[in-house]
């Protein structure tokens, strides 16, 4: 892998990229709350491959700037769908991250995925995001598997990101990475509370009718949600990156 842009330093298209160098070059800002999305995209826009999953257009860059994402994370983000489709599950603790990021699914419903309900076996405590919409008999139920601290109300009609992140704050979970879907992605661009997007272009064309990685709403019309870019790596065809938002 190797470095094409990186404000810190100048570009070396020669270099190699360590694990260690990875870790440095993805970590967060320091001393301040930061919610950074990942999303991988073919080149003709498609968010998922033939089977309709994320997972069939990963590559093997892709998977250790993954890797690396969620070992800065103290949560991680994703909506209920999302969790079930994917085949979520906690995230496990590594070599690099012995504290294992929480991992929290967002859902208007209330429903708890099965990737919540999984034995902790070491892995990271799961919450459940969801709104007063969803009904007491659902918030009951979803309290019955969780527990009652892991069920966070945080709106009325919808799900309300920026009060669901200042209570992940509270409990220490300050570093937040979203990993989708289109939809919850959307969501956190339309509330302004996205830092940065990481994305991953793997050398693929897929066609077909796949879902972009942002859906819903045009954001901030006309001019959408501007970003800057931040970092820039490659390998094997695979180009990986950090954009910055414009506030």
């Amino acid at each position: 892998m190797r470095v094409l842009l990186d404000p810190r330093r100048p570009a070396d298209p020669g270099g190699r990229l360590t694990v260690a160098d990875l870790v440095d070059l993805y970590a967060p800002p320091r001393g301040r709350r930061w919610v950074r999305s990942n999303m991988v995209s073919t080149l003709d826009g498609s968010a998922v491959g033939a089977d309709g999953r994320s997972g069939s257009i990963n590559t093997d860059a892709d998977h250790r700037v993954f890797s690396v994402l969620r070992d800065h994370a103290d949560a991680v983000l994703a909506g209920a769908g999302t969790m079930r489709e994917e085949g979520y599950q906690r995230v496990a603790p590594t070599r690099r991250s012995p504290v294992p990021a929480a991992l929290v699914a967002v859902t208007r419903s209330g429903r708890v995925p099965e990737g919540l309900r999984t034995p902790t076996d070491g892995r990271g405590a799961g919450l459940l995001v969801t709104c007063a919409a969803a009904g007491d008999r659902a918030l009951d139920r979803a309290r019955s598997v969780l527990g009652e601290e892991s069920v966070l109300v945080c709106g009325d009609d919808d799900v309300d990101l920026a009060a669901a992140l200042d209570r992940l704050a509270e409990r220490g979970l300050r570093h937040v990475l979203v990993e989708g879907g289109p939809s919850l992605l959307g969501t956190a661009l339309a509330a302004g509370v996205l830092d940065e997007l990481a994305m991953t272009l793997p050398p693929l064309v897929v066609g077909g009718d796949g879902p972009r990685i942002v859906t819903g709403a045009p954001l901030a019309p006309p001019d959408g949600v501007a970003a800057r870019p931040h970092l820039l790596l490659e390998e094997s065809g695979t180009l990986l990156g950090l954009w910055r938002v414009r506030r």
